[in-house]
């Protein structure tokens, strides 16, 4: 459960004293935890989300969410402290889709094939659409995949048949759970207890 102090009060403050005002003022002096992550549970400690430790904590402030797990800091501002969230449930049910995507973004193309390309096999540092977009390909999983530079440049506006060019595999969307690991760089281990329930 997460703390919420006042300085100079002996007991904490109820959320219902606390303005909005208030809660957005202490989330712009924590610009330091901005980057870091933490993972949203559903009331049923079902992983839920990924979000920022800024907006974790503003979840928390409202009284939407109760911190499970922090980083052992605390992130100050002149009338609160607050432990730094890693892990928060939320204190209501939020229905889930029977089946959750990964969002697609450059970095969970890269993490799905392993920085791999996927013509060559060397080092990918680029994206490709199997079927160029200037010609009706989607921006979905099945139709990008990882490339270096020189096989994208080789390929161009063409498809691989045309370009003499072969798929080492043919692209598909990742697994359930898989937008979890594509959304951080590193999982941290308070993560994995919950990933694991839900895996």
């Amino acid at each position: 459960m997460c703390s919420i102090i006042s300085r100079g009060a002996k007991n904490g403050i109820r959320l219902a004293d606390v303005h909005r005002t208030t809660v957005f003022f202490f989330l712009s002096v924590a610009g330091e935890i901005v980057m870091r992550s933490a993972l949203v549970l559903n009331a049923t400690y079902e992983p839920l989300s990924v979000v920022s430790a800024r907006r974790a904590i503003c979840l928390v402030l409202l009284d939407k969410a109760e911190i499970v797990a922090d980083d052992g800091t605390r992130v100050h501002s002149e009338r609160f402290s607050v432990q730094s969230p890693v892990v928060i449930r939320l204190r209501y049910m939020v229905k889930v889709p029977y089946q959750r995507s990964t969002t697609m973004s450059r970095r969970a193309v890269f993490a799905r094939d392993n920085h791999i390309c996927g013509y060559c096999g060397g080092a990918a540092d680029s994206i490709d659409h199997v079927m160029p977009r200037s010609r009706g390909g989607k921006n979905e999983w099945d139709n990008v995949i990882a490339a270096c530079r020189g096989c994208n440049l080789r390929k161009r506006d063409r498809t691989p048949e045309e370009a003499g060019m072969k798929l080492a595999h043919p692209p598909q969307a990742p697994r359930e759970l898989s937008w979890i690991m594509y959304s951080v760089p590193r999982i941290p281990e308070e993560w994995k207890p919950y990933l694991a329930r839900a895996s």
